[in-house]
């Protein structure tokens, strides 16, 4: 910036006196004023502006380098499920054994089973009376059921 010490300051100030007049100064100094610091605002807008659009250039390219990225892991687990595919179904066709294969040579899948009404409770080889000694859960109940059975009886 311009390097405006005190000395020229008063000197400065000394012409304007002169050239102007004190009857005119403090408008004329009011008027420099404010357009100094409309000159000051417009480089700061300028500033903000320039730093916005860098910002905005950097942030494109990390968008296109995450998308380059997220394109080539997208490709390599397509080729690696593709190569998967592949192996199964050479393995599923070409390792079948003549009971396991139907009469066109293909291997046959067994069917879809329902896994039943109550498949989230649990199932096994325990026996019932343990299960009620150990508290678990042989009925589904809904969540309001649930609650509405453990909420406490208000006496009259």
């Amino acid at each position: 910036m311009i390097d405006i010490g005190l000395s020229k300051m008063a000197l400065i100030g000394a012409v304007a006196l002169i050239v102007i007049g004190p009857e005119k100064l403090p408008r004329v100094a009011r008027t420099v004023g404010t357009l100094l610091g409309k000159a000051q605002r417009y480089v700061a807008d300028v500033k903000a502006e320039v730093n916005r659009s860098m910002e905005l250039d950097e942030l494109r390219k990390m968008k296109d380098t995450v998308e380059s990225a997220a394109r080539d892991v997208h490709q390599s687990v397509q080729t690696h499920a593709s190569d998967f595919q592949k192996e199964w179904e050479s393995s599923i066709h070409g390792t079948g054994d003549a009971s396991a294969a139907g009469s066109d040579g293909a291997a046959v899948v067994p069917a879809y089973k329902h896994p039943g009404k109550n498949w989230r409770l649990k199932r096994g080889a325990t026996p019932q009376w343990y299960k009620a000694r150990a508290g678990v859960r042989t009925k589904a109940q809904s969540g309001a059921a649930r609650v509405a059975r453990f909420r406490p009886q208000k006496f009259h």
